[in-house]
């Protein structure tokens, strides 16, 4: 990979754009204090793979994950199913959701595979991890019961491999709205990938639901965010294989 001119004041402008909107925005409860740096690292390096587009993709997830963290905050801390520290991300939670779309960006840059076919993955990537978010903050408020996804047995909102109908749903909304906004940053070309993308967030987001329920009370080293990485890179490559197959 060579850097031109251009790409070389790209990188200046997103290193530039993003320090400066953490000095704006680092106050909001969105992010902890070490969640804002890692968060300016990722948007970097987005802007310089992939321009503006790259950007604003992460902020959208972003705003509206943070938005429906906060949705009945105070109804799941009296559950004690809240999320920690008042739903601020930290950098662990920065790369669990961006690492796999960073990733496919980066490769984008080396331009040795298709990039519309990079693209559909990284799509896929946030397409779930937005899904994800959805299903288990308005699933663990508005569901009203709750079933291991290995065994349909009830359990109470919030435990890992839990689902239900309504956070189901809400799923289904957030890998809409994620693909949605990817068909119109023209990430996701056309209506075939449009269905690519939105399926293998769904797909990915029940195939977490089932890596929760048998392996992260067995593991203690498999966190939310080892779960969260493998479920993005799950979606991008269950993307990726569909878009081969059917295009």
């Amino acid at each position: 990979m060579t850097l031109t001119l251009t790409d070389s004041l790209q990188w200046l402008l997103g290193f530039v754009l993003n320090t400066l909107l953490i000095l704006i925005l680092r106050r909001l409860p969105i992010l902890t204090t070490s969640g804002w740096i890692h968060s300016g690292i990722l948007g970097t390096v987005l802007w310089g793979c992939l321009g503006w587009k790259g950007w604003i993709s992460v902020v959208v997830y972003l705003i509206l994950g943070s938005l429906v963290t906060k949705l009945g905050f105070s109804y799941k801390q009296k559950e004690g199913i809240e999320e920690s520290r008042g739903g601020r991300r930290g950098p662990e939670n920065v790369w669990g959701s961006a690492f796999t779309g960073t990733a496919l960006a980066i490769l984008i840059q080396f331009d040795i595979v298709s990039k519309q076919l990079l693209l559909v993955g990284f799509a896929a990537s946030f397409a779930a991890k937005l899904a994800d978010t959805f299903g288990s903050e308005i699933g663990k408020r508005y569901g009203r019961k709750a079933f291991l996804i290995t065994t349909l047995k009830s359990v109470p909102p919030g435990s890992d491999g839990a689902i239900s109908l309504q956070g189901t749903l809400a799923s289904l909304l957030g890998s809409f709205l994620m693909t949605t906004f990817m068909y119109s940053l023209d990430f996701v070309e056309n209506k075939i990938s449009f269905i690519i993308v939105f399926t293998s967030g769904i797909i990915a987001t029940l195939i977490e639901s089932y890596i929760g329920a048998i392996a992260q009370f067995r593991y203690t080293w498999m966190t939310n965010e080892i779960v969260n990485a493998l479920q993005t890179t799950l979606s991008a490559l269950i993307a990726i294989s569909m878009y081969l197959y059917f295009i």
